[in-house]
This record gives structure tokens, C-alpha cells and sequence, in this order.
């Protein structure tokens, strides 16, 4: 697995949340039986045995895999770690983890903000049923190689947890064709993420931070690539 940084260009960040839902007793999902997500992921820290195995990100544990390039996006501004972007196969999966209110839920809400986004630059968007429930494909607007005008496609899913909502956004083949995304899609089953104890504002980006051994590159460890900037599909939602 190789590692890699990238570089964010702009200081605002897209923000999206969801939160820990209740059942119609007014229980959390925590107090049942591990269903839907807990069953199948992402996880919660609180719900895996331990960390051993995982490549250690601050706010997101990663299951390693061959073939798989993981890519940090950096702001540029502040030098904070923004994304983590997974590449296999020639797809692209970029994760953000953020804080969420224990009341209600946000996706809905997001969905509807980068519907507007995404309409607002002359793109396309197409709620969808998918392996997370209702997903967004959007096509957005891309130039190309013999410099006509086309689209690019994006499709965003997104994962309520305790206190935390997950987005994930896929490019490439993942993007617009199931089988492509089944590797990916079992990876972003497999994240684990580390909400941690401490009060945060709804909507706020949760830590990401290099790997504790990235300077010392022990054996096994993923290797470090020079900073590139990184997808801006973040900006959208």
C-alpha cells in the first residue's frame, strides 16, 4: 500500500453531519442488537475489539489492502490534514468524517445542499437508492483533454454513526458502475471511526493526522509520496 499527501487548495471546507439515531422507544441503537450498520459498517472505535491492523489516521482507521494508495489532502492555509483519499484499481474513494448532534439526523439536509451546489455550477444531480441507502450521482462540469466542454461524475453516499456522520465520494469507474465499486464500497465498510469523548459543534471536521511511524517507515509501513493537490470534490456539499 502506498501513502501519499495532497495538498487542499481553498480554507472552506465542506462540512456535512448526521447523528446517532434513536429507535421509535426512544432507545439508541446502541442498547440493541448489532444491526444495519453496526452489523455490516463503518464502525464505531467503541465497537471493535482493537486497533491492531489498521492504519492509524486520528479520526479514521484504515484497513490496509494491496494495491491501495492512500493520499492525505492537506489546506493549504493551515497545513491541517482535510481528506484522505483511497485509490484502487483506477477509482477513488475521499473520505471526511464530521461531528453530529444526538438528535436528528443531517443527511437529508446535506443531500439537499449539494443538490444546490452542485446545480449551482451548471451540474447535474440524481438521488439513488445504493449499498448506503440513498446516494447522490452528480455530474459536474469538467473540461477535457481536446479542451471541449463535458462532465465528470461523482457519486456521494453517506453513513450516520454515534455522534459522527461519515461521507465518502467516489470518482472514476466507481463512480458509474457497481462491480468497479465493490472494492471500494467493502473498504468503506471496514473504516472504523474515532469520534472521540471530547465537545464538538455539529458540522465540525473530525482530526486527521499523518500516521504515527511515517517518518520511521518501519517494515510494512506505507511509504510517503511528495504533497499533490489533491481533488476539490470536497468543496461540493
Amino acid at each position: 500500500m502506498v501513502f501519499g499527501r495532497g495538498r487542499k487548495a481553498k480554507k472552506e471546507q465542506a462540512a456535512e453531519s448526521a447523528e446517532w439515531l434513536e429507535t421509535d422507544d426512544g432507545t439508541s441503537e446502541g442498547d440493541e442488537v448489532a444491526t444495519g450498520r453496526r452489523a455490516s459498517g463503518p464502525f464505531d472505535a467503541s465497537e471493535i475489539e482493537n486497533r491492531d491492523g489498521y492504519v492509524d489516521l486520528g479520526a479514521l482507521l484504515i484497513a490496509p489492502t494491496e494495491g491501495l494508495q492512500l493520499r492525505l489532502e492537506v489546506e493549504e492555509a493551515t497545513q491541517r490534514v482535510v481528506a484522505v483519499t483511497m485509490d484502487l484499481q483506477g477509482s477513488s474513494l475521499q473520505l471526511q468524517a464530521f461531528a453530529a448532534p444526538r438528535s436528528e439526523g443531517l443527511w437529508d439536509e446535506i443531500r439537499e445542499q449539494i443538490s444546490q451546489s452542485v446545480s449551482g455550477q451548471g451540474g447535474q444531480v440524481e438521488e439513488v437508492q445504493g449499498s448506503f441507502g440513498t446516494e447522490l450521482v452528480a455530474k459536474l462540469p469538467a473540461g477535457q483533454a481536446d479542451g471541449s466542454r463535458g462532465y465528470r461524475v461523482a457519486r456521494f453516499i453517506g453513513v450516520d454513526g454515534p455522534r459522527w456522520f461519515l461521507r465518502g465520494v467516489l470518482g472514476g469507474e466507481a463512480a458509474v458502475d457497481r462491480e468497479a465499486a465493490a472494492a471500494l464500497e467493502g473498504l468503506f465498510r471496514q473504516i472504523v471511526v474515532v469520534r472521540g469523548d471530547n465537545p464538538m459543534p455539529p458540522r465540525d471536521l473530525l482530526q486527521l493526522r499523518l500516521p504515527k511511524d511515517a517518518t520511521t517507515t518501519p517494515q510494512g509501513a506505507p511509504e510517503f509520496q511528495k504533497p499533490e493537490r489533491g481533488p476539490e470534490i470536497t468543496q461540493i456539499g
